[in-house]
């Protein structure tokens, strides 16, 4: 694997602190699933709309930019100033050098030129149009101006982009394939578990939601899945991303009587900072936190095991920060495979997603066999109906957009996370619930 780096000043930066934020839009993609089945990305509660069926161009077929006998490079445009979607480049370079070590895909080493968008909509445009022009694809990109790189995307059909998408309208194009897709509503499976096992907590749920567009999307998709299933919501204001201290918030919800507190939505930072305020306030609801919040960082800035055991974890991935790593294999291969590309680097849910979008390229560059235009990756790629890495996330339909339903539960002990509840990941499901189909709201 070797990889190229380059990128675009940006005029504006905004500050750090409203950069970090950028994490809890990540609950888009943490969706839910059953025990007593199989994982399958076809479990859904409702028909989604379809996504397109347009036609591949017919000159994709015949499109062979940035491949060659011995190699292919990809496009990677994300937001790496303050290191904040760092691991997003650092996954996908990470399962480059990984198949590359084995070969590459049908003998070809994969390239991965990375840039930074600077956190600003035009160098993601400027970036995404220059690469596509030496790039045969781009491959898990993460950014939050994801929708600039998409105008361009859209204008170019014959060019694969296989990422997690933010943007609604770029995830929706026909060229576009997520090893995670999101789907518009919420998981019902953790929402099942949390009401069968705290049916009064759940009439007097709270939230907190970042008063940005992004967050406040994903937060009507779950409060509508919390509706539909009974629950009472008696506080979810939106807060300011410039906003450090909780305790207003907190003394708040004591007030509303929340007893149940839905953080999923939040990266560590900022629920690190609601943990510190509920102990400052001595006031202690059953507290659920998501995927955005896993992390190493978690447990030692919310002030120590202590100050946070108990709580609870509901994601769709598996606990790939090394819990689960003694029971599936790929696990340990992904964590071995990003230390060697990045040394000492903290491995998080956007390294995962650069991985797994890696994953899935490389999985239809296999299947486009010996020659592969652009046309037959992505043809390919509409024939990819079902996608788990391994199981280190919940079985998806990539070709369909159909998020997985699948999911696990995990609580904080002792300053651990540790899977509460879950099937064996030796079993049929590997690990993950899948007792509840995928919530639709009605259109």
């Amino acid at each position: 694997m070797r990889s190229t780096h380059h990128g675009m000043a940006a005029a504006g930066r905004p500050p750090l602190l409203a950069l970090a934020l950028a994490g809890m839009v990540m609950a888009a993609t943490l969706t839910a699933c059953s025990s007593t089945q199989t994982p399958s990305a076809t479990t859904t509660s409702s028909s989604s709309s379809s996504p397109p069926s347009s036609a591949i161009p017919a000159s994709a077929f015949k499109d062979y930019t940035g491949i060659t006998p011995t190699s292919v490079s990809v496009g990677n445009v994300s937001t790496l100033v303050a290191g904040l979607f760092k691991g997003a480049a650092v996954g996908t370079e990470a399962y480059a050098a990984y198949v590359d070590a084995q070969g590459g895909v049908n003998g070809r080493k994969l390239i991965v030129d990375s840039g930074d968008d600077g956190y600003a909509g035009a160098p993601n445009k400027q970036l995404t149009a220059a690469d596509i022009q030496k790039d045969f694809a781009m491959v898990g990109s993460f950014s939050l101006q994801d929708s600039f790189g998409g105008s361009v995307l859209a204008a170019n059909p014959q060019v694969p982009n296989v990422t997690v998408t933010l943007d609604a309208a770029t995830a929706a194009l026909s060229n576009s394939f997520s090893p995670s897709p999101a789907a518009g509503g919420w998981q019902l499976g953790p929402l099942v578990y949390f009401q069968n096992k705290y049916p009064g907590d759940v009439l007097h749920a709270g939230a907190l939601v970042a008063d940005q567009p992004s967050a406040e999307t994903k937060w009507a998709g779950e409060l509508a899945a919390m509706n539909h299933l009974g629950y009472k919501v008696v506080y979810d204001p939106t807060f300011d991303i410039s906003q450090t201290s909780f305790d207003q918030n907190v003394i708040a919800m004591k007030n509303d009587g929340v007893k149940i507190l839905f953080l999923e939505q939040m990266p560590q930072n900022y629920a690190a900072s609601v943990v510190k305020a509920l102990n400052d306030q001595d006031f202690h609801p059953v507290l659920v936190l998501g995927g955005s919040t896993y992390s190493e960082e978690l447990v030692p800035n919310a002030g120590g095991a202590a100050a946070i055991d108990g709580s609870y974890l509901e994601q769709n991935t598996s606990l790939y920060l090394g819990e689960d790593a003694g029971s599936l294999p790929a696990v340990n291969t992904f964590l071995t495979w990003v230390q060697k590309v990045s040394p000492g680097f903290k491995a998080d849910l956007y390294t995962l997603f650069g991985w797994l979008s890696a994953e899935l390229f490389s999985q239809a560059l296999q299947s486009a066999g010996a020659n592969p235009s652009r046309g037959s990756v992505l043809q390919a790629l509409r024939g990819i109906t079902s996608f788990s890495g391994g199981n280190l996330v919940g079985t998806a339909n990539p070709a369909k957009k159909l998020p997985t339903s699948c999911y696990i539960i995990a609580q904080i002990e002792n300053g651990q996370f540790k899977r509460l509840d879950d099937p064996p990941v030796s079993g049929p499901t590997h690990g993950y619930r899948c007792d509840q189909p995928y919530y639709y709201p009605p259109a």
